[in-house]
């Protein structure tokens, strides 16, 4: 590791630079310091911690000399070669290069708890806990939330959470994955049911489906889920596509279904509110620069994938039936690629293929909202004519959207809904293949 510690014309002042700690290395975050402000420092003596994406690392002390500033606090986020701390010498700098020490081991290593795969309370976690970004990085690729981290038992200094607690919680089959929270404060607990799951065929989760599961979980614990829906009118969409659809097949060579209509619909909708194409970074909202539509889509082991129509805005009617009609049949036939189910900016799942009226989808994380699209279903309706109200028959059809509250309020997400509504409603009969 190079030395980029720099010493100012002023003899005794020494900058303590944050040092490089590996090539693609560009920023640290300040775990803990080891000294404070008019504390003497030895060389070699640690004097903070840091963590980056790939470990954690004690920096020692170039010099000897006393501490006269510290320039950033714990949890700060530092660029490389950043001055962090002011040492005092005697105008004595060691040429030694020393590199920092990583993840060095506590003096009295704590015994590591049985892990206890009955428990289903805990306390809610201090929102002030402080995870390296290591550990976030490895609990987001396993969708662990935060509450959940808080309760993993832990060895570093002051309660800090290591690399090895979560690897070794990860190992055990996360026993606190599916627990419930107590609200110790009020003095209310959830009692822990002895529920009688009854005798019957045992039947394994295979691994997608626990992987589904976990998603499910994750993403219902991370976003605060709220559904709104609306019904439109899809008379105008049917009756064209009933018309059409034979001689689509003979021009295009490809069947016309409703999703690649429902698709097209929707990335009109988002072109106009680009906010639901969006996702949610810590603290920053990122608006995605492409529509790429996810379709839930069934596979004959009844578990779900979602399969992607990228740039979906930029394609018409023909190219997403195509590409759809492709994507589809590589689900069913178990030769989806990772790049025909990455890079989804919105998802749409269409329950009304299974014949359900409507849902409530839970989100595709880390998107911001998922559309449900129920079944359309022949009603009589009141239709406000020229010469007075006239009871018809529609075919209708129920929307829903779950979106995540942190960043989609009620007005954007009824405002989207209502245009994707709009766009199946004023479908042009006229249109031409």
């Amino acid at each position: 590791m190079e030395n980029n510690n720099q010493i100012p014309a002023s003899a005794g002042i020494y900058e303590f630079k944050m040092p490089k700690l590996g090539e693609s290395i560009t920023e640290a975050a300040i775990i803990k310091w080891f000294k404070n402000v008019g504390d003497v420092i030895e060389e070699d003596e640690i004097l903070l911690e840091v963590a980056t994406d790939k470990v954690d690392s004690e920096v020692p002390s170039l010099i000897s000399g006393v501490v006269t500033e510290i320039l950033y606090k714990q949890n700060d986020v530092i660029k490389i070669g950043e001055t962090i701390a002011v040492i005092k010498t005697d105008g004595k700098v060691t040429s030694k290069k020393k590199q920092p020490k990583a993840q060095k081991k506590p003096s009295t290593p704590q015994k590591k708890p049985t892990p206890s795969f009955q428990r289903t309370k805990f306390s809610v976690p201090d929102s002030s806990l402080y995870f390296s970004p290591l550990v976030v990085s490895i609990a987001k690729q396993q969708h662990i939330s935060f509450e959940e981290l808080a309760r993993i038992s832990v060895s570093g200094n002051d309660g800090r959470l290591r690399k090895s607690d979560l690897m070794n919680y990860i190992e055990e089959g996360r026993p606190f994955k599916f627990a419930q929270a107590v609200a110790e404060k009020s003095g209310f607990q959830v009692p822990d049911l002895k529920f009688d799951k009854g005798t019957g065929k045992i039947v394994e989760m295979d691994r997608m489906r626990q992987i589904i599961a976990d998603r499910m979980v994750f993403s219902k614990h991370t976003s605060p889920h709220v559904t709104a829906y609306v019904e439109a009118d899809l008379t105008e969409m049917v009756q064209w596509r009933n018309k059409v659809k034979v001689d689509f097949q003979k021009k295009y060579n490809e069947k016309l279904t409703y999703t690649p209509l429902f698709v097209e619909a929707v990335a009109k909708a988002i072109v106009d509110f680009p906010m639901i194409n969006s996702t949610l970074d810590e603290k920053n909202i990122i608006v995605k620069e492409n529509i790429n539509i996810g379709m839930a889509t069934a596979l004959p082991s009844g578990n779900l994938i979602v399969p992607v129509v990228k740039n979906a805005d930029k394609k018409n009617l023909n190219e997403l039936a195509t590409a759809i009609n492709s994507l589809s049949l590589k689900a069913r036939e178990g030769r989806l690629k990772a790049d025909d189910t990455s890079g989804s900016t919105f998802t749409i799942s269409n329950v009304g293929t299974f014949g359900s009226v409507m849902g409530t989808p839970i989100i595709n994380q880390p998107e911001a909202a998922i559309l449900a699209t129920g079944i359309i279903k022949k009603r009589a309706e009141v239709m406000e004519r020229e010469g007075g109200d006239a009871i018809e028959i529609r075919h209708m059809m129920y929307l829903s959207l779950s979106f995540d509250h942190r960043i989609v309020d009620g007005f954007l997400a009824g405002s989207f809904l209502k245009r994707i509504a709009d766009n199946m409603e004023n479908f042009d009969s006229n249109r031409k293949i």
